[in-house]
């Protein structure tokens, strides 16, 4: 479609943001944001999210299906002896001590692929290994960083425990009650694919190019430091501070909307309701809560969900990241931690994304409208006025 210009030329009509603008088909991410539903290859993600585990979600995410207990057993194998990381590798979170984490990531993601045994195979199933492999990887440096930063050695990683408990325990350096690991695994699974977000279509626009997973990832991890975009949790435990009492929720939020600034944890680009995500870290912090003491953290957002109730109708209402930061500060993660964090959990879709692309790979280059000066002659710098 096109508009027409107060000359009279025809401008092409202009998608801000790429709005609306379908690019490809996926089998792999339904989103309908009117009814508030999210599926994985068909399957509700409050299924997986009460059922399923993050290695067999990753597993569906990667191979198309759920796996059999064999298949899944394989897989769990494979991610475990996946977790080292290569010593010249470990030593970037030691000489990045003072940097934020998620650069920390991306720097590390992008030397391990000059260490990768398929390096150079960009084939289908080498692509899904190397993600694999990223899954285990990944958060053994986003443990490792943490602990340099700590002034103590990185914790090896565990040969048995699954992937949620074995980065709890590398985190803090003790294996945790299983109800707390649950939820940490819960909290991959919600965050581990969501479509055509910025970080994904940053990872399918670097492999369109024909560059390796590795770079994908970067480019992904890249896009999501952004706060637009993954530190929304990280904000949204800032606010909780800045509000610092139940009763000073409602002042707040009057105090932000009279300034026209939006409130951290609240609407979505696709959600037109609450995001479903959002009720199982909903009851996630409400049980870590109670089992750990600290209530008003809890009390702050239902106040503040309380306050903003009224702009629900308006498609305001709360997102997967007004929780997940309160779950990562009860669990005893530090704020600047959170985005990486989601990022582990992105890791399979990210991955997913990159297949899909290079099964039918086109390089994506859309088009911007000029709308700077007409054809000039250059002036040579000696007539310049």
């Amino acid at each position: 479609m096109s508009t027409t210009a107060p000359g009279g030329e025809a401008r092409p009509e202009i998608h801000r943001g790429l709005n609306g603008v379908y690019f490809d088909r996926s089998q792999v991410c339904s989103i309908d944001g009117r009814a508030g539903t999210l599926h994985y290859r068909g399957y509700s993600i409050h299924e997986l999210a009460e059922h399923s585990t993050f290695e067999e979600t990753a597993y569906l995410l990667l191979r198309g299906e759920l796996p059999t207990r064999a298949e899944l057993d394989a897989f769990e194998s494979e991610l475990l002896a996946a977790r080292a990381v290569p010593e010249p590798v470990l030593a970037i979170p030691r000489a990045m001590e003072r940097a934020h984490p998620m650069d920390v990531l991306r720097t590390a993601v992008s030397a391990l692929a000059a260490f990768d045994p398929e390096r150079d195979d960009g084939s289908p199933g080498a692509v899904a290994r190397k993600g694999a492999r990223l899954t285990a990887q990944t958060a053994t440096l986003v443990a490792a960083h943490h602990a340099v930063r700590q002034g103590r050695d990185p914790i090896a990683p565990s040969r048995s425990l699954p992937h949620a408990a074995n980065f709890l325990y590398m985190m803090n350096g003790e294996e945790p009650a299983p109800e707390t690991a649950r939820l940490m695994d819960v909290d991959f699974v919600l965050h581990a694919e969501h479509s055509s977000n910025a970080s994904s279509f940053a990872a399918r626009v670097v492999a369109g190019t024909g560059a390796d997973l590795h770079a994908a990832i970067v480019s992904g991890i890249a896009a999501l430091s952004g706060p637009a975009h993954g530190g929304a949790a990280e904000n949204v435990m800032q606010m909780a501070r800045e509000i610092g009492e139940p009763a000073n929720a409602a002042g707040y939020v009057k105090s932000k909307r009279s300034r026209r600034e939006p409130v951290m944890g609240f609407g979505h680009r696709v959600y037109r309701t609450e995001d479903p995500r959002a009720r199982h870290l909903r009851a996630g912090v409400r049980r870590l809560s109670a089992e750990r003491g600290e209530p008003t953290w809890l009390a702050i957002l239902e106040a503040v969900e309380e306050t903003m109730r009224p702009y629900a109708r308006l498609g305001v209402a709360p997102n997967v990241d007004f929780y997940a930061g309160v779950i990562y500060h009860l669990l005893g993660l530090p704020q600047d931690f959170f985005v990486p964090i989601f990022a582990l959990g992105r890791v399979p879709g990210w991955t997913v994304q990159v297949l899909e692309q290079i099964e039918n790979n086109i390089l994506i280059r859309p088009l911007l409208d000029y709308h700077g000066p007409s054809a000039r002659p250059y002036v040579p710098i000696e007539r310049r006025g």
